[in-house]
């Protein structure tokens, strides 16, 4: 029997399309992260292309399966070879990362549409996609089907384009992550070490005070230092402040940083802070943060702010109410 072999690039454009479509992705995601274009494509990309493409590779002939066949088998094909795949990167060096993923992906969608491409210019009777409403019609029997059975394909049609509509808004517009704010401190060699926890009295003490916003929109943060000694009473489960001395005000406002779980953290506001305390004793230096508003400060007592009101913000640093840093140190005299 003679072979039905494809005309030309038209006998192939399904599996052109596919690794044209594979490659543009790639450069999507690198040039345009952001776009509406990468996030439709890769939802085909990960849902339809590879199982497509396998399907294709195995089954060249139009007599081994029919549209419907091929298309159900496409969406859930690619469901099982995605996280095969991904669980094959998991035993390697690189890992289940974007660039590991998408290199993996788009070799097999390259390969298998390769393959796919190459058994069907060997097929005798080669199926070959091609829309039309008369062979729509055909694959649905739509001629012989009773008034029922096509209103019934009707709805099913519509739910099936509803469920693909809004799987793919769910995907193009995310529910927004978390919100938070990163707020550390960092010692003089920007380690999480290294803290100056010993100091004589007058003697220079530097940390580093570090903020991040992920808060979904600009916030203006105000960090106020503190110079507390305080003692808890275990019989009356009660903190008491004796001292509480104002010792610095920084204030900065920043976008908001998309959290990268991907590549390397960076620092978004970072600030070397240098400060000496003058008295002896154990101290707490507290290091507040505060959202948008200021709030209000009374005036101190001879210097000292433990006679106020405004103990309620290292009362509730200690309650976890407002989001605080602290460091123990020990003044000595000289």
């Amino acid at each position: 029997m003679e072979k039905a072999k494809p005309a030309g690039w038209k006998g192939y454009w399904d599996l052109i399309t596919i690794i044209a479509l594979s490659l543009l992705l790639d450069l999507l995601i690198f040039y345009f992260p952001e776009s509406l274009a990468r996030k439709a494509l890769g939802l085909a990309f990960v849902l339809f292309f590879p199982g497509y493409a396998f399907v294709t590779a195995l089954f060249p002939e139009k007599k081994e399966l029919d549209n419907l066949e091929r298309l159900a088998l496409s969406f859930g094909l690619s469901i099982a070879i995605v996280p095969l795949i991904g669980l094959g990167l998991n035993y390697t060096p690189w890992g289940i990362r974007l660039t590991p993923i998408l290199v993996s992906l788009t070799v097999f969608n390259v390969l298998f549409a390769l393959a796919a491409i190459y058994r069907r210019a060997n097929a005798i009777n080669p199926w070959v996609p091609w829309i039309t409403v008369e062979r729509l019609k055909e694959e649905l029997e739509w001629e012989e089907a009773s008034r029922l059975d096509k209103a019934l394909t009707v709805i099913l049609i519509i739910a099936i384009i509803s469920s693909i509509a809004t799987l793919g808004y769910v995907i193009t517009h995310p529910k927004p992550g978390e919100k938070f704010t990163e707020f550390y401190i960092l010692g003089p060699g920007g380690k999480a070490a290294d803290y100056p926890t010993e100091l004589f009295v007058g003697e220079n003490g530097t940390v580093i005070i570090g903020i991040a916003n992920h808060e979904y929109r600009n916030v203006t943060y105000h960090v106020e230092v503190w110079l507390v000694n305080l003692t808890y009473n275990t019989t009356t489960n009660e903190t008491l402040i004796h001292n509480m001395y104002f010792m610095d005000y920084l204030n900065v406002t920043l976008p908001h940083k998309p959290v990268d779980i991907e590549g390397n953290w960076t620092p978004q506001w970072e600030r070397n802070y240098t400060f000496s305390i003058d008295k002896p004793g154990k101290w707490q230096l507290w290091f507040l943060l505060f959202k948008d508003e200021k709030p209000y400060l009374p005036e101190p007592i001879n210097g000292d702010y433990a006679p106020t009101n405004a103990t309620w913000r290292i009362l509730e640093a200690i309650n976890g109410t407002v989001q605080s840093l602290k460091l123990n140190i020990e003044v000595r005299e000289i």
